[in-house]
Order: structure tokens, then C-alpha cells, then sequence
């Protein structure tokens, strides 16, 4: 240490004189000590002051230019010496030296730059404003197609340096994707897929700009698919798989991506990995048959990609999927549920594969998950049936398959995404099937379910299905007997509640259930119907100028349905309904005028 504060004073001198043999001699020593020790070589360094002699050394005519920047280089590794270099002003003429012809001056300059603003607000700034970035970009350009081992290095130090430039910042992440970096990239990795280390930081960069939306269009211009398809079949060790697939899924969040990865293999690099994972428990083996899965779900979730792997059902794929649904790898089931799920996102895909028996698979699968079982796989699942129940055509088949009572299983479940899918499931199996409505809303443990739920505050979602099913089972049964139940089981101020929904197809389904509430069974409704202050609510949304047409009309339906009532007869009477129920006579809409005017002349004939 002694000697390095020699060295130190000694390149004081030096650097002013410019005596090149000496200050040679120097910075050797000053990177013999930074080799040995490099934090505390460091600190005397800054000590020294002599830092701000360093800009003044960074002259590209020089031939120790090399050797400062990569003192600058290996003291930036340090975390508090980084703002000092900022302020000792080197970022300038370092960021001049990058219009070198030297290799090594560029080679350590890229070192020196990607340290300093590794992880360094001050850092990125001061390189930002000096344009580094477009230059490092430029070379990455014309050095792209050399392949010798020197200039490898050099483009993967120079892939570094930007990456460290923009990580974790959306606003350099942006300028790099709008100078053309990732075509750029892209060239890089196919060129040079026999290069580990740059290949490595290519994928890092690739990880870092995937995230950002403005990128996914300029990736899709690419042939990335291709070549991290391609990359992904040479890989066997883990780490690298896993790097690849860090890329891939953010990627894949893009539709025209999706189509591409799926055209340039990947689904049958997934499904062999599957294959070869399924019965492994090494926790590497049990992670890369996860990510796999997940990302197979996920290339699904585009129509384009999802139908080109269906095949009319037939597709190797799509029976492959099926396949995991009975295995008893839960990460699989899930899977298998959840792409199913996806297939089923039109009406031909549902109809052919509720006729070729995946709705005993799914039921078989819940099942196995009734009792402590898996809430994702329970969810899925759920999804899955109903999904496959939208389908005019499929309703009475699940229906006689047994799907209700398959998922009135789960109606003990206390979990907010399974109650979800139960209730949403019901709905869609039971929408224009007037026996299997009646069924299910004579069903009391269901009906006081459902009454429950329709106060599960803190989950909006199960609360609306839940309001929605109750509706639903009256609209599509038009049962006294429902109706009844529904009343028993304390469900009407919730009908009243949902006819205030902030949902124009809600408020519908409610006030269309309370007028048939209303025909079929008053005398019974009737208190609840007053105490849940129904009449009030009908004035409030025939005054509200807010209220769609069809909203209107309905509650203009269900007041002449009420005046059977003597009790919500004289709450009509006392709110003056005739004056807004008239004004409505001139409505822009047809049926709205229409059937004010029919309300309006039975209100005169009651009162």
C-alpha cells in the first residue's frame, strides 16, 4: 500500500508531463493493485483526487488510453465509485473514445461505461446526455456479422454496457427500442448462437425490453421465434432453458408472437419436456414441467394460435393436452383444465369437444378435488364446464351428463375463485332450460348459498354471479314454487338491491325476475318487495335521465304489476308517479312511449 501511494503521487506528476513510459508504468502498478485489492485500491484512489486527472489521460492519440479506461473499469465494480466518476466528469471523454478504431480502447471503454452506470442513476444520466448509447448501438450494428473471438467480446461488452445503461428503467429501455436495438439483437443472437457469453446477454436484454409493451411490435417484425425456438432445442442444462423461457413468456403475451413461437415449434419443445419431467421430483425437473405447461396455456390464450392447434380436435396437440387432464401430476391437471378452458373459446371447438366426452374428463377430474382439493385445479375445471356451456346445443347435453350436480359439490367451497366459477357455471347451464332452472331454485341449501353470497361484500365478483343466479333461476323457470324459495330464503331485498346495479344487464335481469316475482306470486313477495323499498327505487330510476331505455320500460312493467298489491298500490299513489310516468309519453324510444302511455292510463284507472 505504501507503494501504491508512491504510484499514486508519482502519476500526479506524470500525468501532467505526459512522459508515456512512466505513466505506463503506473497504471500497471495502479492495476496490479486494483487486482490484488480492488476496493481498497479504490478508496485511495479516490482519496487522492487524482480521479479528475483520469479525464485528461482519455485521449484516443494516446497508448495509454486502454489501460485508464480499464482502471476506470475495474474501480467502477465498486458501488461508491461510481458517482465520483461521474463528478471527476470522465463520462465525456469516454463516451468520445467509442468513435475509436482501437479494439482494446473500445473494449475497455464499453467496460468502463456498463460499471458505472450498473445500477447508477447518476451514471445513466451523465451517459444519456453524452449519446453513448446511439454509438454503442451503431457499433453493435456494423460489428454484428464479424465472428472472430475478439470481436465477440467486444459486442458482448457492448451488449452489457446497455443493458446496464436501461435495466429497470422504462424511459432508456424506450430510447434503445426507438434507435433499433432489438432488430439489432435479434441479428446478434442468430449470428452468434455458438457464443455463450453473448448469447447469454443477449437473452438478459431480450428478458429486460420484453417487458416493455412499445417492444412487443418490434419484436414481432423479427424472427425471434425462430431463433429462440431454435436456441431452445440446443439447450440441456436448466439454467440456460430457464433464461430462454424468462424471454419467451413476456413475449408471448403478444398475439402475433404467440402464432409465431407456435409456427416455429415451441409447443413440441413444451410437450417433450412434459414428457420427460412428468414423473421427475428434482425440484430443477418439477420447475421447468411448470413453466413449460403454463407457457403452452398461455400460447392458447390468441385465437389464431389456439385454433391452428386445435385442428378441428384432432390435432396432435390438443390430444396430448387432454392427456394430462387424468394424470395425477396436479401442475398438469391444471394445465390440461386450463388450456381446455382456452380451446373453448368458440362454439365449434365447444360442441366438438362436449360430443367427444371432455365434460366426463372434467367431471372425473373435480372429483378427485372434492374433498381438500386443489383450489386451481378446482378452478380450472370450473372454468373449463363453463366455458363449455355457452353453447345452446351443449346445455342439455352437460345437463343430462350430470354437470350440476358435479359442481353443487363445491358449494361448501369458502374459496372467493371457485364459488365464482361455480355460480357463473350454473348460470350459463341453466340459461333457456326451464326444468333444470326449476331444479336448482327449489334447491333450498343452494338458494340459502346463493342468499349468502349476495353479501360477500369484500368479493364483488361472487357477489354479482350470485345476484345473477338468483335472477336467473326465476327468468328461466318462471316458478311459483322458485319464487317461493327464493322469498323463504330471504333472496328478494337482494333482487331490489340489484335493480340499483351500476351494470345495465344486471339492473335488466332484476327488474325482468321482480316483475315475474310480481305476476306469479305477489301475495307472498309483497312485505319483502315494501321493505326492501322497491317502489322508490322504480320512482328514482324512471327520474333518472341516466337510466337506459330498456331500464325504463321494465320498471314501468313492474309498477303495473305491483298495483295488485294493496300496500305497494298506496306507495305509488303517495309518490306521484303519474308526473314522471307522463313526462316519458314523448321518450325517443318506442316502447318507452308506448308503455308509458299504457302505465300512465292504468295509474289514472287505480288512483
Amino acid at each position: 500500500m505504501d507503494n501504491l501511494s508512491d504510484t499514486l503521487k508519482k502519476l500526479k506528476i506524470t500525468a501532467v508531463d505526459r512522459t508515456e513510459d512512466s505513466l505506463e508504468g503506473c497504471l500497471d502498478c495502479l492495476l496490479q493493485a486494483l487486482a490484488q485489492n480492488n476496493m481498497e485500491t479504490s478508496e485511495k484512489i479516490q482519496e487522492s483526487g487524482i480521479l479528475q486527472l483520469f479525464a485528461s489521460l482519455l485521449i484516443p492519440q494516446s497508448s495509454c488510453t486502454a489501460k485508464v479506461a480499464n482502471i476506470i473499469a475495474e474501480v467502477a465494480k465498486n458501488e461508491f465509485m461510481r458517482t465520483p466518476c461521474v463528478d471527476a466528469g470522465l463520462i465525456s471523454p469516454l463516451v468520445q473514445l467509442l468513435n475509436s478504431k482501437d479494439q482494446e480502447v473500445l473494449l475497455q471503454t464499453g467496460r468502463a461505461l456498463g460499471n458505472i452506470c450498473y445500477d447508477s442513476h447518476e451514471g445513466r444520466s451523465a451517459v444519456d446526455q453524452a449519446g453513448g448509447a446511439q454509438i454503442v448501438i451503431d457499433h453493435l450494428r456494423s460489428l454484428c456479422s464479424i465472428t472472430d473471438p475478439a470481436n465477440e467480446k467486444l459486442l458482448t461488452v457492448f451488449c452489457g454496457m446497455l443493458m446496464n445503461y436501461s435495466n429497470e428503467n422504462d424511459s432508456l429501455q424506450a430510447q434503445l427500442i426507438n434507435m433499433g436495438v432489438i432488430p439489432t439483437l435479434v441479428k446478434l443472437l442468430g449470428i452468434h448462437c455458438q457464443n455463450a457469453a453473448l448469447t447469454e446477454m443477449c437473452l438478459v436484454a431480450f428478458g429486460n425490453l420484453a417487458e416493455l409493451e412499445s417492444s412487443k411490435e418490434q419484436f414481432a417484425s423479427t424472427n425471434i421465434a425462430e431463433e429462440l425456438v431454435k436456441l431452445f432445442k440446443k439447450q440441456i442444462e436448466h439454467d440456460k432453458k430457464e433464461m430462454i423461457f424468462e424471454v419467451l413468456a413476456p413475449l408471448a403475451e403478444n398475439d402475433a408472437i404467440k402464432l409465431q413461437l407456435v409456427e416455429a415449434g415451441l409447443v413440441e419443445c413444451l410437450l417433450e419436456i412434459v414428457q420427460q419431467k412428468v414423473d421427475s421430483d428434482k425440484e430443477d425437473d418439477i420447475a421447468e414441467l411448470k413453466t413449460a405447461s403454463d407457457l403452452m396455456v398461455l400460447l392458447l390464450l390468441g385465437d389464431e394460435s389456439m385454433q391452428k392447434l386445435f385442428e378441428g380436435g384432432k390435432g396432435n396437440v390438443f390430444q396430448r393436452v387432454l392427456s394430462w387432464i387424468p394424470s395425477n401430476n396436479h401442475q398438469l391437471q391444471l394445465a390440461g383444465a386450463l388450456a381446455i378452458a382456452n380451446f373453448a373459446r368458440n362454439d365449434g371447438n365447444c360442441i366438438h369437444m362436449v360430443d367427444n366426452g371432455i365434460v366426463e374428463k372434467l367431471m372425473d377430474l373435480l372429483d378427485r378435488h372434492v374433498e381438500d382439493g386443489n383450489v386451481t385445479v378446482q378452478h380450472a375445471a370450473l372454468s373449463a364446464l363453463r366455458n363449455l356451456a355457452i353453447p345452446v346445443i351443449n346445455k342439455a347435453k352437460m345437463l343430462s351428463a350430470g354437470v350440476t350436480e358435479a359442481v353443487l359439490k363445491f358449494l361448501k367451497s369458502e374459496m372467493p375463485p371457485v364459488q365464482f366459477k361455480l355460480l357463473g357455471t350454473l348460470r350459463m347451464l341453466i340459461d333457456a332450460q326451464a326444468e333444470a332452472a326449476e331444479q336448482l331454485g327449489k334447491n333450498v341449501k343452494l338458494v340459502e348459498r346463493l342468499v349468502e353470497w349476495c353479501e360477500a361484500k369484500d368479493h364483488a365478483g361472487v357477489m354479482g354471479e350470485s345476484n345473477r343466479l338468483l335472477s336467473a333461476l326465476i327468468r328461466h323457470s318462471k316458478s311459483k314454487d322458485v319464487i317461493k324459495t327464493i322469498v323463504q330464503s330471504g333472496g328478494i331485498k337482494h333482487l331490489v338491491t340489484m335493480a340499483t346495479s351500476e351494470h345495465v344487464i344486471m339492473q335488466n335481469e332484476a327488474l325482468v325476475a321482480l316483475a315475474l316475482i310480481a305476476a306469479l306470486e305477489l301475495g307472498t313477495a309483497e312485505k319483502d318487495l315494501e321493505s326492501a323499498k322497491l317502489v322508490q327505487i322504480l320512482h328514482r330510476l324512471l327520474a333518472d335521465e341516466r337510466s337506459a331505455p330498456e331500464i325504463k320500460y321494465n320498471s314501468m312493467v313492474l309498477i303495473c304489476a305491483l298495483m295488485g298489491s294493496e300496500c305497494l298500490h298506496k306507495e305509488v299513489q303517495d309518490l306521484a308517479f303519474l308526473d314522471v310516468v307522463s313526462k316519458l309519453r314523448s321518450h325517443e324510444n318506442k316502447s318507452v312511449a308506448q308503455q308509458a302511455s299504457l302505465t300512465e292510463q292504468r295509474l289514472t284507472v287505480e288512483s
